[in-house]
């Protein structure tokens, strides 16, 4: 088995409004689907972030139960040559840096939060490879 990618990344949140407001608004990010009470999903690069209410889909009946609780963590890839403009961008939108990161090669990423506490970060193509 040879997968080519993580498709779907999850966040559980309590507020699809707030969550609209933050990811659509703040981060750019496209809305492809929203269903009242229980999610809004976003359009990420080739990815999908979706957003569920916990509450609802841990009583799921056609698809398998799933939530969590407590501060997750996703972290959001940029180009490399993007990456201050990108972090420049969170700080004019008021997004609140609250961890920056020296990796290998000198590369950096920035850590911010959610209105919701999860920890998100951006980091430079490159990263991992």
């Amino acid at each position: 088995m040879e997968f080519s990618q993580i498709k779907e990344t999850c966040l559980y949140i309590p507020d699809l409004d707030q969550a609209e407001d933050f990811y659509h608004k703040k981060l750019k990010m496209p809305v492809i689907s929203k269903e009242k009470g229980r999610h809004i999903f976003f359009r990420c690069g080739t990815s999908v972030l979706l957003c569920f209410v916990p509450e609802t889909t841990q009583n799921e009946q056609v698809l398998p139960p799933h939530f969590a609780h407590g501060k997750q963590h996703i972290a959001f890839e940029v180009e490399a040559s993007a990456y201050p403009e990108s972090k420049a961008a969170l700080i004019e939108q008021g997004i609140i840096i609250t961890h920056e990161q020296e990796w290998k090669d000198g590369l950096e990423s920035c850590y911010f939060e959610d209105p919701f506490g999860h920890v998100l970060e951006i980091v430079p193509k490159g990263i991992w490879e």
